[in-house]
């Protein structure tokens, strides 16, 4: 009974390598050679899997072929066990790599970027006037698409590519034109700013232009404009620069003002007239109400400016300890 059982399962095991082994026919073939092969339709195709049946369709592309027209073939190359098990058609993918335009841009982006240092392909603009909508390259190629020369004019943005694109049998040329121009984010002013309004954050906001048109001179973040005063009326969506800028004016000229002079542990103050106009820090020119001595004081706020070094004027002002 033993040696009967073990012949039964010897026999099962052989019956399902047996059916592990039947070919079957694929619905669907993918492939990146230019023929299609036994084994391409067919698993367990055994010795004749690497036996050519069809030309593949072209690199991209699809074909459908009838299910008994690769059976048969099959047989006729040695797989005598091949059928159509139930499939009408088998579809062909011919696997290529492609390229659409903004790939290709990019491609040109990079390699205008290397061609002198400080350029940031980030910004640069890329418009492709005469190209291909998708290029088709062999996908076995490690270098699918190439470019062997660039002619770039930087003044007006003109340029052409020369390049090379990886086929079936071998390379094809490819000429491109398009521009390409270097922009810069620049900082200008959401809306009008009128002479001595105080920039705030919410004024601002930067615009793309392109660097050949914008001064040197011109911001690129307002971190250093922002509590400043407009020195002169200034227009929306125009670049702007330090020099449009000026700290406010917080004293002007005429204005009566209040000057400290500190001296030990005491502070002196009295009362005088701006004769100039003057923004924090700055040192003007101001004239004691009763003596009429004239003398520089630094701005310190609104109608405040004090006296920082000892000076002889200062036993002439009407002093106020506080």
């Amino acid at each position: 009974m033993i040696a009967a059982l073990s012949l039964a399962l010897a026999a099962l095991t052989s019956f399902s390598a047996a059916a592990n082994e039947h070919p079957v026919l694929r619905s669907q073939v993918m492939t990146l050679s230019d023929i299609v092969t036994v084994g391409d339709f067919y698993s367990n195709a055994g010795d004749v899997a690497q036996v050519p049946l069809f030309r593949s369709p072209d690199m991209g592309t699809s074909g459908n072929v009838p299910a008994t027209t690769v059976a048969q073939r099959a047989r006729d190359a040695g797989l005598v066990t091949a059928g159509t098990d139930g499939l009408r058609t088998v579809v062909v993918h011919r696997g290529a790599t492609r390229l659409n335009r903004h790939q290709l841009e990019n491609l040109i982006r990079n390699d205008l970027a290397k061609l002198e240092a400080g350029i940031d392909p980030e910004g640069l603009e890329i418009t492709l006037l005469q190209a291909p909508d998708q290029i088709l390259a062999d996908p076995k190629a490690t270098d699918p698409v190439r470019i062997d020369r660039i002619n770039w004019s930087r003044n007006n943005g003109h340029f052409t590519v020369f390049a090379t694109i990886a086929v079936e049998h071998g390379t094809r040329p490819l000429t491109v034109t398009g521009t390409a121009v270097e922009m810069i984010d620049v900082l200008v002013l959401g809306q009008p700013l009128k002479r001595g309004d105080i920039v705030q954050d919410g004024d601002l906001t930067t615009i793309r232009l392109p660097r050949l048109k914008v001064n040197t001179a011109a911001l690129e973040d307002g971190t250093n404009i922002v509590g400043k005063a407009a020195r002169v009326n200034l227009r929306p969506s125009q670049p702007l620069s330090h020099k449009d800028f000026e700290y406010p004016v917080l004293v002007e000229r005429g204005d009566k003002v209040t000057v400290t002079y500190n001296v030990g542990a005491m502070n002196l103050t009295s009362r005088a007239k701006a004769l100039t106009n003057g923004a924090k820090g700055d040192v003007i020119d101001v004239m004691n109400l009763q003596s009429r001595r004239v003398v520089p004081a630094t701005v310190t706020s609104r109608g405040q400016v004090a006296v920082h070094a000892a000076h002889a004027i200062v036993a002439s002002l009407n002093k106020e300890a506080n």
